[in-house]
């Protein structure tokens, strides 16, 4: 009877914790709510680095899509809300970051890395024996076909 008891207290602790850091979030237009779950997957986790806020479990992210959905639920467009969030914390946490003078060598390094490494491969390549070391080779050889 006590296990009964105690898996039906982990059971119901386990449920209510789960119920406890979901966000509810109502959309009254199905649009509305479809914006919504573009903006929270284009949105970087300033805590995670590498997950949107729609998957980060951080608070920073549960408070950034608490404010995605109160910016729309203000009337603000897609981009009135990528402005807001860049504007807080910065190019980073958008994963579709501008190209600008300081973010172009992001794409010009990998090609300019690429030419570099095709010059240096051209560049070491063997070169052909001169003509006069040919000839001195073959000399050499019947020389020592001579010695045997």
């Amino acid at each position: 009877m006590n296990k009964i008891v105690v898996f039906c207290l982990m059971f119901g602790s386990l449920a209510f914790s789960s119920l406890a850091s979901q966000d509810n979030f109502s959309f009254d237009d199905p649009a509305e709510r479809a914006l919504f779950l573009r903006l929270t997957n284009e949105l970087r986790c300033p805590m995670c680095q590498n997950q949107n806020i729609a998957d980060s479990d951080a608070m920073i992210a549960h408070d950034m899509r608490r404010k995605v959905y109160s910016l729309l639920k203000q009337g603000k467009s897609e981009q009135e809300v990528i402005d807001y969030m860049k504007a807080r914390y910065g190019d980073f946490v958008y994963y579709n970051p501008p190209v600008t003078f300081a973010t172009v060598w992001l794409w010009l390094l990998p090609v300019l890395f690429a030419v570099g490494a095709g010059l240096v491969i051209i560049r070491r390549r063997k070169p052909a024996l001169p003509e006069d070391m040919a000839v001195k080779l073959e000399k050499a050889n019947k020389m020592l076909e001579q010695d045997k």
